[in-house]
């Protein structure tokens, strides 16, 4: 008797663990160079010094949280959820520049474009990795 099988779909969660260490290395190291250059970005950009203070942490905590995400044993239901908070991040960024929250430069309005340009990238990749894992 002849047993006819289909292949075997093998998911890799190496793609998300990949895109959530990227996320986690550039944002946190992007979070340090705010604090540290957070008066030349404020005067810069228009966006209020305390604001570059804010972001530059939440950015180095949020590096911090989305590599411990990657190191767990299932990346998937984390990896949902940080792709989410990368579209959220998206559309803050684009929402800032629409609603003027800020008196943005024209190189505010630019930092602004690409934070929301880099986040959707991530969440993109996220994503990807998620359907594979």
């Amino acid at each position: 008797m002849t047993t006819i099988t289909s292949p075997v779909r093998v998911r890799s969660d190496r793609l998300l663990r990949l895109a959530l260490r990227a996320d986690a290395l550039i944002s946190g190291t992007g979070g340090v160079i705010l604090a540290a250059a957070a008066g030349a970005v404020a005067s810069e950009s228009g966006i209020p010094r305390t604001a570059v203070y804010v972001l530059g942490a939440f950015l180095v905590g949020y590096g911090v949280a989305v590599y411990g995400l990657s190191t767990m044993a299932a990346v998937r239901r984390p990896g949902i959820a940080v792709a989410i908070a990368n579209v959220v991040f998206t559309v803050a960024a684009i929402l800032a520049v629409v609603d003027d929250v800020w008196p943005l430069t024209a190189t505010g309005v630019a930092m602004m474009i690409v934070s929301a340009v880099y986040t959707l990238a991530m969440a993109e990749l996220q994503y990807q990795g998620v359907r594979r894992a």
